[in-house]
């Protein structure tokens, strides 16, 4: 959820920046930022209905102004208009509903120039706005309880020895020991902090982040995230961007996410009254009912294996196979190069009874409904023998390293393709 004074002018997060306004300009709409409508109970409990299990918040952009009550500045929600710690409410309300809590911090801050000019023009100028940024994440750290996770943001174009993350590291560690951090604040992540040494390469305690586009191949095996907007382009209330994403694609996004092993995260600008945009809750709704049904398919669930393009992705838990059908094959569905026996299928929400044929590493699904039973994604959970796996015969064309000659018989029309 991006959220601050931004929303007022609706051009979205980066407004100041990319327009280059005037500083007192800009600051003045602190005065103008009261969201009487903000309600973070319903907030809350539109994530829980939706099936989200964390949420997000923007403490601070940016544009420096915050929405707790920092002791650093006046430039915050309580000291201005609204006179209330958004985050304070933000953080009770969702662990009320049995969410947990991130909280995003940006490294920059557009109000200082030394965060320009950098340690390399004036030493001592950036080693007071950093002092300055590292004691506003210490006050998250410690004055509202268990955090979940940060989510650091805006450290380009400087490296992790000018931020001296592997110092702030150790406070927040001191507050905050269970606490995920995200790949920023050593570096990683969309063009952010350059990494310097190997705390980037750490594994626990850490995840990647996946700005924009499908989680890929990570040189560090640790937990990863999807982060997508709910609009084309941009993060804050943009009243100009009308291209929504329909609620079907939020749930392929989803789908994607779990067929690769990542949380998925799905950005809000919320209004400046406090609400969020209608497109966005009736996305929530559709999410929440899908959920409602092939929830298990999701939550808990390990990345995919097998080709199965033709019908959609794969997600795996335990012994079960679950096939996210994105494009309905009509009355039958192949699936090649399963390990296990099928014990049972089941399409999720039905009663349908599905036959199985299975010969060699072929699985027939045969008996399926006509029309898809769900037109954003109907899930089919196969109960195998055992964990699911992909037989070692199987060659994918496009893999690196593989030798296709085992596919010369299929081309000859004399095997299955193994």
């Amino acid at each position: 959820m991006h959220w601050g004074v931004y929303s007022l002018l609706g051009r979205g997060e980066q407004v100041l920046f990319r327009e280059r306004m005037n500083h007192d300009e800009y600051e003045r709409l602190a005065s103008r930022f009261n969201p009487k409508k903000f309600d973070a109970d319903g907030w809350a409990r539109a994530a829980r209905d939706a099936g989200m299990k964390y949420a997000v918040l923007t403490t601070q952009h940016h544009d420096g102004f915050c929405l707790f009550d920092s002791a650093r500045t006046e430039y915050c929600a309580p000291r201005t208009a609204a006179g209330r710690d958004f985050v304070a409410e933000y953080v009770q309300a969702f662990r009320r509903e049995g969410l947990r809590v991130g909280l995003y911090c940006s490294l920059a801050d557009w109000r200082f120039p030394a965060y320009f000019d950098g340690p390399e023009k004036d030493k001592e100028a950036f080693s007071a706005f950093r002092n300055y940024t590292f004691e506003q994440v210490r006050e998250l750290c410690t004055n509202y309880g268990r955090i979940d996770l940060l989510w650091f943001d805006g450290g380009w174009p400087h490296d992790a020895v000018a931020w001296q993350s592997e110092k702030l590291d150790r406070m927040i560690r001191r507050h905050q020991p269970h606490v995920m951090i995200n790949d920023r604040l050593h570096g990683g992540g969309c063009g952010n902090v350059n990494p310097v040494g190997k705390a980037s390469l750490r594994a626990r305690g850490y995840y990647d982040t996946a700005e924009q586009r499908p989680s890929g191949e990570q040189a560090v095996r640790r937990p990863i995230e999807t982060v997508r907007t709910s609009r084309d382009s941009w993060w804050g209330y943009a009243k100009g961007d009308r291209q929504w994403k329909m609620p079907r694609e939020a749930i392929n996004l989803l789908s994607a996410a779990s067929g690769r092993g990542a949380n998925f995260l799905f950005n809000v600008g919320p209004k400046s009254d406090g609400t969020w945009p209608g497109p966005f809750r009736r996305i929530l709704n559709e999410t929440g009912r899908w959920l409602r049904v092939n929830g298990e398919a999701i939550y808990g669930s390990s990345e995919g294996i097998l080709d199965v393009h033709t019908l959609g992705r794969t997600t795996v838990k335990g012994n079960a196979l679950y096939l996210h059908v994105l494009y309905w094959p009509d009355r039958e569905a192949i699936v090649h190069g399963l390990a296990n026996r099928v014990r049972s299928v089941r399409i999720l929400g039905t009663d349908a009874t599905v036959r199985v044929q299975q010969g060699g590493l072929h699985v027939r699904l045969q008996g399926l409904p006509v029309r898809a039973p769900d037109r954003s994604c109907t899930v089919i959970r196969l109960n195998l023998d055992g964990p699911p796996r992909e037989d070692p015969s199987v060659v994918h064309l496009w893999e690196n390293g593989k030798k296709l000659d085992s596919l010369s018989d299929w081309a000859r029309g004399r095997g299955t393709g193994t």
